[in-house]
């Protein structure tokens, strides 16, 4: 695939878009993904929804008498499931990358984002006058037309005290406030959308829309992966040492608690919890969403070779997740969740360039002085594909 443009219109920088718009405003990017165009049909998305590996949901929306019910069903989708649909249904279907890495490379239209904070790119098949309702989400969102028209409408932000329809399988509510937007998609058109901002779309005929989504994690997620990075560091599991004052018997004095609190507080602070919080924080977000999914046509180490010397290069995986921290000048490694300690820095190297979106020829491999057959774990753990 030739050099891709960052998804942004003509007159915005990304310095810019970053400054007003990010988790911010919304903003119409006309054009902003015409590759998308013609990628993929209706039918392409309906029978990868029927994949047993594909991570797929059926939404459907009846007109009752007293009011719309919605229905979800989820994967594994049948046949069955879509016999005497009403006329308002949405299948989506996610991690849309694993199935198609030619898909999976428009990331790179966005990485003017910090590439750690990619959730995934879910696809949304609706007919005429499908939808999923008027939502929120809580992370950031570039809508993506693909095939067909989106009318979307935006309104007000959302909080904790949004209030959603009762007894609905998904989330909505009836409340968006001031439209503030009001326009219909055409394939290549991409809206952003920050968190929390009421969003609804509505499909003008058959259409697909492609979101990608950043989300960064939460602190619970952070305070579990913090805990087990620390279980490595045997100074944290001798018993603290506090002062003690006179008190009675039964009580946990506040000036323990916060004793307690500021050995914590100094411990994050210190450079050994800068390690421990850089890593937590690394695996988290390096962790694959979904399942893993198992290439049926395996390559060999020849076949690689052949490849490679015919003009193949190689790309990251952008179903996969692999991003690397500087601490102290040292580069290290975090792939799928996983630290790669086991890596020499030839290929620390390499695998950098890869997160960084550059592609690998066999040139490279060579003044790297790093063997094919390294390169062939890496496909086999699909942290690259082949380009040929």
């Amino acid at each position: 695939m030739t050099s891709i443009n960052f998804c942004l219109p003509d007159n915005l920088t990304p310095e810019q878009f970053l400054a007003e718009y990010w988790q911010k405003k919304p903003l119409l990017i006309k054009q902003g993904l015409p590759q998308l165009k013609d990628m993929f049909e209706p039918d392409d998305i309906l029978g990868l929804s029927l994949d047993e590996a594909a991570t797929s949901r059926l939404i459907t929306q009846n007109n009752t008498n007293n009011g719309d019910q919605w229905q979800l069903q989820q994967s594994p989708l049948s046949e069955e499931m879509f016999d005497n649909l009403p006329e308002q249904w949405t299948v989506l279907v996610q991690n849309l990358e694993q199935w198609s890495p030619e898909l999976g490379q428009l990331w790179n239209a966005f990485n003017f984002i910090p590439q750690w904070q990619r959730d995934d790119i879910m696809v949304s098949y609706a007919p005429k006058g499908g939808s999923v309702g008027k939502h929120y989400d809580e992370y950031d969102v570039f809508l993506a037309q693909g095939f067909g028209h989106r009318r979307w409408q935006l309104g007000k932000f959302c909080n904790e005290s949004t209030e959603f329809i009762e007894n609905q399988p998904i989330r909505i509510f009836d409340d968006m406030g001031e439209i503030i937007f009001d326009e219909i998609l055409e394939p290549g058109d991409v809206l952003y959308v920050p968190p929390k901002l009421s969003h609804y779309g509505v499909a003008q005929d058959a259409c697909l829309t492609f979101s990608f989504g950043f989300r960064r994690p939460n602190l619970m997620q952070v305070l579990d992966s913090l805990v087990d990075a620390a279980t490595g560091e045997p100074s944290l599991f001798v018993p603290m040492l506090l002062d003690q004052p006179l008190q009675t018997a039964g009580k946990l004095d506040r000036d323990s608690i916060t004793q307690i609190k500021d050995q914590l507080l100094e411990l994050l602070k210190s450079e050994q919890g800068d390690e421990l919080i850089t890593q937590a924080v690394s695996e988290v977000v390096s962790k694959r969403q979904y399942e893993l999914l198992v290439p049926e046509d395996a390559i060999d180490e020849e076949d690689l070779q052949q490849a490679l010397e015919q003009g193949a290069v190689i790309r990251t995986d952008y179903s996969s997740r692999i991003i690397y921290t500087v601490l102290n000048d040292e580069i290290t490694i975090f792939a799928n969740g996983q630290l790669l300690d086991d890596i020499n820095d030839s290929e620390a190297s390499l695998l950098k360039r890869l997160a960084d979106a550059e592609s690998l020829t066999l040139e490279d491999l060579t003044q790297a002085n790093v063997a094919t057959v390294t390169v062939l774990s890496w496909l086999e753990n699909s942290w690259v594909w082949l380009d040929f």
